[in-house]
């Protein structure tokens, strides 16, 4: 790699990170597809502060000195309305949704289009981490991008939405009222079905027309044929969005195996 491309001084690196993946990401000028996108494999049996401290010394992108970083975090979130939020309550507030594991801080972010501010924790080990590394630091949900775009995306047409985005071994089921939250959870899936159940719990939870409404799905879907049909059978608006076709063919809609909210964040922004 060459780090003329790269514009260490300016350019932000994005680090996405979950249980059990992590990945580096930053816009390379040099590149067809628009940015550097580099997998990393998470270790079992090591936390995950541990797991981005060896990735320092393995990990090209991060060896190359970059001072700003945005960091992308899979962690649960509260959200709350903006009107209702006092950042002196946030930890207190976020401990009665929540079980924690006493090693964590909780980091809050506004989300101004949505009149919503998201709660989430960061793990002191790995915030000591990305704090020995880079200068300026922006830590975020891993969801706001994806939020944010699709909130947009909400208001064409006039029938209800609901979305449905699936990453690492879970599905994430939100929607939005005009400029609000209506609904969102998260849950772990193990199979198609697990996933069905829980969409379609939602969806008669929230009172949308089977006939009428749409349910958009995206993401990393495992047996999406299985589940696809399966919803058919209760459902007549389902749609999967796919990031080529939604995105007009950009570049880096071409890498494969890159999480669609890393593109959303590179083509939209947060």
């Amino acid at each position: 790699m060459q780090n003329e491309a790269y514009n260490i001084l300016n350019n932000r690196l994005t680090i996405r990170i979950s249980q059990s993946f992590m990945s580096f990401a930053v816009i390379n000028q040099a590149s067809t597809v628009g940015i550097e996108y580099e997998p990393y494999a998470v270790k079992n049996g090591i936390s995950i502060a541990a797991n981005l401290r060896e990735a320092f010394n393995e990990s090209a992108l991060l060896g190359m000195g970059f001072i700003k970083v945005q960091v992308m975090i899979d962690t649960p979130v509260l959200l709350v309305p903006i009107e209702e939020f006092d950042e002196s309550q946030k930890e207190l507030l976020y401990s009665h949704a929540f079980t924690r594991l006493g090693n964590d801080i909780i980091i809050h972010t506004i989300l101004p289009n949505e009149n919503a501010v998201a709660l989430f924790p960061l793990n002191k080990d790995l915030n000591m981490v990305i704090n020995d590394h880079f200068n300026d630091i922006r830590i975020i949900p891993m969801m706001q991008s994806v939020w944010s775009y699709m909130h947009h995306r909400s208001f064409s047409g006039n029938r209800k939405k609901l979305y449905a985005y699936f990453h690492d071994h879970k599905v994430e089921v939100f929607c939005f009222k005009q400029n609000r939250f209506k609904f969102y959870n998260h849950y772990k899936i193990v199979t198609p079905y697990d996933a069905s159940y829980f969409i379609l719990y939602v969806w008669k939870q929230l009172g949308m027309d089977a006939q009428n409404d749409e349910l958009h799905i995206f993401g990393s879907i495992n047996e999406k044929e299985v589940l696809i049909e399966d919803l058919k059978k209760y459902l007549r608006g389902v749609y999967v969005i796919n990031p080529e076709a939604e995105f007009n063919r950009a570049p880096i809609t071409k890498i494969k195996g890159l999480p669609i909210d890393i593109s959303i964040l590179f083509l939209k922004g947060r």
